[in-house]
């Protein structure tokens, strides 16, 4: 059974850094698509990076790839996600997602975290001005 658990959110004001964390347990013998996504009220859900376990390549969203970085630390079963100079509109519910897949399929899913089927309770991160 696929379990995600994040942590690490929490309020910082504008300009600042938060680290997400992603403990997940995953079947060993697949290669998967981890990512992490963010929720606010009322708006869509929204990709904001995504890593094939196969070769740890990343894709980011235009909107996030100068300022956030995902990471992996297999001995630690973690996924993270840097978050550097902070804005406003970061704040939401962040959570990591996981389903199994190819390295191409894995870049499609970035904009449809629908197709994930493995999701943490997520974490909240407010940013302040």
């Amino acid at each position: 059974q696929v379990q995600l658990v994040e942590s690490g959110g929490g309020s910082v004001q504008a300009g600042g850094s938060l680290r997400l964390s992603c403990v997940y347990s995953l079947y060993t013998y697949s290669n998967y698509c981890v990512g992490w996504f963010r929720k606010v009220p009322g708006k869509e859900r929204e990709g904001l990076v995504v890593m094939y376990t196969g070769d740890g390549s990343p894709n980011y969203a235009d909107s996030v790839k100068d300022r956030f970085t995902i990471s992996q630390d297999d001995a630690k079963n973690t996924l993270y996600l840097q978050m550097n100079s902070l804005k406003p509109e970061d704040t939401a519910m962040y959570h990591c997602a996981a389903q199994e897949s190819s390295r191409a399929t894995c870049t499609w899913y970035l904009s449809r975290s629908a197709y994930f089927g493995s999701w943490g309770q997520g974490t909240q991160v407010t940013v302040s001005s």
